[in-house]
């Protein structure tokens, strides 16, 4: 019933927005923390970790978690800009995470300072590619960048008098 009653009045589409700019954010967080504690912190860990290139990766995957954060959360390029997310996310998964379980949260103690927690899980690690798999399923949805630029577009040739130029 409530289902239908968010189709009737096109709340459905809506659905991606949320996803998009909690992903988004969440890539470009961890994007600019790996790059405020500097690049060459995280290469030293991934060099501890043996992985090659270690740099050299430490700089793709700032990159790609501060571009492809930022592309989620405008809607461009979502499905291109999703394969290297991905690529983070299961390198995390599969070289961090796996041993400590499936849990992000592991307390550890509770003590007068606070809650005391474990190293997380890969809990998050699957939520973000679930995430991420269902934005490039169902598409950006509204507010992207795509649909401002077909605004704009739309507003400058009917401001020319040629309004059915560039449409497709």
């Amino acid at each position: 019933m409530l289902l239908n009653l968010f189709r009737r009045f096109g709340i459905d589409r809506w659905s991606p927005l949320p996803l998009r700019l909690m992903v988004g954010y969440g890539f470009m967080e961890h994007g600019f923390a790996k790059l405020t504690r500097g690049p060459d912190a995280f290469a030293s860990i991934l060099q501890a970790m043996g992985v090659p290139a270690a740099h050299f990766m430490a700089w793709s995957t700032i990159l790609v978690e501060i571009l492809g954060g930022l592309a989620v959360i405008l809607g461009a390029f979502v499905s291109l800009a999703s394969l290297p997310m991905a690529a983070v996310l299961l390198t995390a998964m599969f070289t961090v995470h796996l041993p400590y379980g499936f849990s992000s949260i592991k307390i550890k103690a509770v003590t007068a300072a606070g809650a005391q927690f474990g190293p997380p899980g890969y809990e998050v690690d699957l939520l973000y590619l679930a995430c991420l798999a269902a934005l490039v399923l169902s598409g950006p949805g509204p507010f992207t960048i795509g649909d401002l630029i077909r605004k704009l577009r739309k507003v400058t040739l009917l401001g020319t008098g040629r309004e059915g130029e560039g449409t497709a």
